[in-house]
Parts: structure tokens; sequence; C-alpha cells
């Protein structure tokens, strides 16, 4: 016995001398480690760059204009480069990699190392080899690069954002970099049919980023198939926000983000709690695929067949077109826009899915999250009852903004609607049977607020029917969604305070409840900006070509500020400075120049407070 104990005794203390050991050694090289896993983190961020790069340019160029086989090289370069990383990993970082990742960062991980079969087993290729064959075909190392490179540079960005830059200029920044990006994308020579400047092609993704519609090319006879699936994808980023993808992806990918970053996602899309962060930004990106693809359904059987050559273009179309629309982009495959004869004398249906996805894409992010949570309310309270339980019921299931929203959008688009019926009764409607007034009256309503869809061009309006139009262009639709102008929330800001100023009250309330003055103020900011903005622009176009129509140049200014698109014909005729300053109104009309100005500025100390104060006379 005494022998058996003494061998149980030397076993725990050989044990415990060597777990001592194994933890010294850890703590000695894990510093190692973690320096070489930082240094090989950021070659991966760099090297998947250079990847999507190397991938765009084997995709938009012939293999006539540039060496495949160089570019092959660098993409074996950037896969081994991968495959190594995920290596280290699992080597020397297998248990806090299981940790960070999700099981589809796993995925993508296995998808990366399937990408090895074909260099083990070179000679197993044929067809008789089953799915070696499968696993040897370039479109699987294409996949597999893309999606890893794409995952690794989201969640890269995401840790640059964990530095705590001023989120207003990450905002602004991120939208121009993909405007920069795409503007060399559409300039590869398979997405166009004949070749364009690069200042034309800047318009083009400074457009489509910010969802306008305006172009200073034919594009319908310009782009190619797949020219327009980039300038699909770009509205698609412009319209979801930049954060909105990489927050996704970064926290999809790698299940982790700063608290930092938690917030700052928290304020963009406001969520109010950040444990509900990654089923928010499904739920944002799961309705937005839903709505499009319901939409394209939708349009795809309500446009005529004769109009496409097989199916395949007709889906095309329809999805193209739901894209535009519920992202209130503007841009149109068809030389005429949505005004075709075609598709003017066909199923007027189709002008109302239009109008559906167009006003379904201008509610705004913060009020799908409302939804959402107005939804799971009713649910409880359902489920309650049924139970026979007492629910602890929510004071406001709607909050102001969303009331707001809701109430003046229904206000502006009925009396848009109306106003078109009846004002171009016997204009540009003359001769067109009842139910097609109808239509085009409330297709007309909602589509100048943002999209800049028309079948009848600003030009053939009345001059009271043209201003009403701009009135409903400058207001736009809400914060935080597809669309432009001021928002909703501001003008509606604006008009609870000039009745709160008639009537004499202090504070600024609305549908019971009080709007802050930090609001307000931000409203009034934002209208006084937008009225600057169009002036300046207006004059700096009028200088520098001074033979165009004043009117034109306003409503082109105004349209671009507004995001709308629409214009009176001279954005063909612009000159390069002026396409650049129109590409800047853009930007500005989508990101906002408030955003722009907090970003370069920054926060400076507020000393107001101490301060005396004094009355200025107003009449």
């Amino acid at each position: 016995m005494f022998d058996i104990s003494r061998k149980r005794i030397r076993r725990l203390i050989r044990g415990t001398i060597f777990r001592g050991r194994l933890a010294r050694m850890r703590r000695r090289y894990g510093n190692i480690v973690e320096t070489v896993a930082s240094a090989l983190s950021v070659i991966v961020v760099i090297t998947s760059a250079i990847c999507l790069t190397c991938l765009l340019i084997y995709a938009g160029y012939d293999s006539s204009t540039v060496d495949r086989i160089l570019l092959m090289r660098t993409l074996h370069i950037s896969q081994a480069i991968f495959i190594g990383y995920i290596l280290f990993n699992i080597l020397f970082r297998f248990r806090k990699m299981l940790n960070e990742s999700l099981f589809i960062r796993r995925i993508a991980d296995a998808l990366m190392l399937l990408t090895v079969i074909p260099l083990l087993a070179p000679h197993c290729g044929g067809p008789s080899c089953g799915a070696l064959h499968f696993l040897h075909s370039r479109l699987i190392l294409f996949i597999g690069l893309s999606i890893y490179s794409t995952a690794e540079l989201c969640y890269g960005l995401m840790q640059l954002l964990s530095r705590r830059t001023n989120p207003s200029l990450i905002l602004s920044g991120s939208f121009l970099f993909f405007i920069i990006i795409g503007s060399f994308v559409l300039m590869l020579p398979k997405c166009t049919v004949v070749p364009i400047r690069y200042i034309d092609a800047l318009f083009m993704a400074s457009s489509a980023v910010s969802m306008t519609g305006l172009s200073t090319i034919d594009a319908a006879a310009t782009f190619t198939p797949l020219g327009w699936l980039v300038i699909a994808i770009l509205m698609q980023i412009g319209a979801l926000g930049v954060l909105t993808f990489t927050s996704f992806f970064a926290l999809f990918f790698s299940g982790r983000s700063s608290i930092y970053n938690q917030l700052l996602m928290r304020d963009f899309i406001y969520s109010k709690s950040m444990g509900a962060l990654l089923p928010v930004i499904l739920y944002i990106l799961g309705f937005t695929l839903c709505v499009e693809c319901i939409g394209a359904v939708a349009i795809y059987f309500t446009v005529p067949d004769a109009m496409f050559s097989d199916t395949g273009q007709k889906a095309a179309f329809a999805a193209f077109h739901s894209l535009s629309a519920f992202c209130n982009g503007g841009f149109s495959t068809l030389p005429h826009g949505l005004a075709d004869p075609r598709l003017f004398d066909g199923n007027q249906l189709f002008y109302i899915v239009v109008t559906i996805l167009i006003i379904a894409g201008g509610i705004g992010f913060p009020n799908l999250v409302n939804f959402k949570d107005a939804f799971t309310e009713y649910l409880k309270r359902f489920k309650a009852h049924l139970l026979g339980r007492r629910h602890t019921r929510s004071i406001h299931v709607y909050d102001l903004n969303t009331k707001l929203v809701l109430v003046f959008t229904a206000i502006l688009f009925t009396c848009g609607a109306a106003a078109f019926y009846l004002l171009e009764y016997n204009n540009s409607m003359a001769g067109l049977p009842t139910g097609k007034r109808i239509v085009q009256a409330i297709f007309c309503s909602a589509t100048v607020r943002t999209a800049g869809f028309s079948t009848f061009g600003p030009s053939d309006w009345l001059g009271v029917t043209f201003l009403i139009a701009m009135i409903l262009m400058w207001i736009g639709c809400s914060s935080q969604s597809m669309g432009g102008g001021i928002k909703i929330n501001a003008f509606a800001a604006m008009l609870f305070n000039l009745r709160s100023i008639a009537s004499g009250q202090k504070g600024v309330s609305a549908f019971g409840r009080s709007i802050s003055l930090a609001s307000v103020r931000r409203a009034n900011a934002v209208i006084c900006f937008s009225i600057l903005s169009i002036v300046l622009y207006s004059v700096a176009i009028m200088l520098m070509q001074p033979e165009l129509p004043m009117k034109a140049v306003m409503f082109e200014c105004f349209s671009a500020i507004t995001t709308v698109g629409m214009s009176l014909g001279i954005t063909d005729r612009l000159s390069d400075l002026s396409k650049i300053a129109i590409a800047s109104a853009m930007f500005l009309g989508r990101v906002g120049i408030i955003s722009v100005l907090c970003g370069i500025i920054g926060n400076k100390p507020d000393n107001s407070g101490m301060l005396p104060s004094d009355d200025i006379i107003i009449n």
C-alpha cells in the first residue's frame, strides 16, 4: 500500500512539474506566437486586396490584353499565403482560433484548404475522378479566394475601426473608397461595349453609390451585362451602407467585434441593444433580399415577353430593376428608361410594383428595426393572451421617429399623387385612360421624391407641377434610408419647431412626446446646408459653363444634392470640371454634408456654457 501510494505521489509530482513547464513554455513563446500572428494578419489583409484586384482583372479583361499567366501566379501565391496562415493558426493557435471563429469561418477555412487538393493530386483531374474533377476547376479556386479575401478584408476593416476613428469620417471615406474602386472596375473592357473615359466612369460610380441615377453617357448602349452587374453591386453597397456589409462579414465570419465597433454599428442602425446586433444586421439584410426577390418576381410577371429574346434576359431585367427601385437608384437598362413604349403601353401593374419598391426602400433602417420590435411585442401579447397570462406592455410600441416617418410619408405621397393627377390631367397625361392616369400619378409621386425614374420628363410638366416636384425632391425620404433629400425627419422637426414658436412654447413636441433640442438644431443645420449647397453648386456650374440654361443648371444641381437623378437634358453636355462638381454633389447628398464636416473638423470643446448670454434681434 505504501509503495503504491508513493508511486501515485511521484506521478502527481511529475504531472505537476510537466504542467508547470508547459505553462512556462506557453508564457515564454505565447507572445512570440501572437506577434507572428499579428504580422501574418496584416500580410493576409494586403494579400486579400491584391487577390481581389487580380480576380477583377482576370474577369474584366480578355486573354489577349492581359498576361493571364502572371495573374494566375499571383493568385497561387495568394492561395499559398492564405493556406499558410490557416495552418499556422491550426498548429499554434488552435484553441484560440476555435474560440474566436464561428462555424461559417471554419467553412471558409475548409474551402480554402480544399483548393490544395489539385496540388496534391494533379493527375486526378479527369472526368473519371468524380468529385476531384470538380475540385480541379478554376471556379472552385476563384470562389475560395474571393470568399476568404472578402472576409479577411472586412475583418481587417473592423479592426481598423477599433482605433476609434471619427465615425463620420469612416462613413464618408468608405463611400469614397467604393466610388474610386467602382470607377476603375467600370473601365474594364468586359464592362463596356466601347471604351469610356475615366471621368465618365467616375461619374457613373458616384451616381451608383449615391443612388442618384444621373449619367453622362448613354448607359443602355454602353454597358455590358457585366457592367450592369457592377452598377447593381455599387447601388446595393450604397443603399445598405458599407458599415452594414463590413460588420456583417466581420461578425459572421469571426464571431467577434470590439465594443467600439458594436457601439458604432448600434448607432448606425439604431439598435436598442448590442446583444442583438448580429440578428438586427441579419434582419436588415434578409429584409432587403426578400423584398428585392419578391419585387423581381412581380416585375418578371408584369413585363411583356416581347421585350426579351429569352427567359434569362427577362429574369436579369426583373432582378436589376427590382434592386434599382428598392435602392432608389433610378438606373434602367432600357434606352428610354421606364418611359419605354413597350412598358408604358403594357401592364400598368409594373409601375405599381416599382412604386411599392420605392416606398419600401425609403422607410429607413431604424423604422425597419422598430417594425421588427413592434411585431415581437405583438407576438408576446398574443401568446400571453392565449396562455391567460398577464403581459407587461410597452408604453410606446412605435417610437417617435417611426410615427413621424409614416405620417409624413402618407401625407406627401397622397398629396403628390393628387397634385400630379389634377395638374397634369390635360397636360402630359392628356388622352390617357383614367386608370392609367391614376397609376402614373401614383408612380410620379413616389419616384420624384428620390428614385428618379420617369415616364414623363420634367420638361413636359406645367410650371406649378415642376415646383411641387422640386419640393418633394427636396424633402425626400426617411433618414437612414435608401432615399435622399433633407429627409422627412428634418422636415417634420422644422414644422413642429415653427408651430412651437408660433404658439409661444419653449419646447418642441409631436405625438405626445418632446423632440430634443439637439435634433431640432441638427434639422435646421441640414436644411440650411442643403439650400447653401444648391446655390453654391449652381453658381459654380454657371461660372464654368455660362452657355447652359440657368433653369437646367439649377435643376441639375438640385437633383444631384437630393440624389433624385432627374435632369432637363444637360448631363451629357457637362464639361469635365462640371462632371466632377456634380459627382461631388451626389456624394455629399448621399453621406450628408454635416457628416463630412463633422469628420473633417472633428469635435471641439464646448465653451458656450461659460460665456455670457445675450439676445439678438430677429423679426
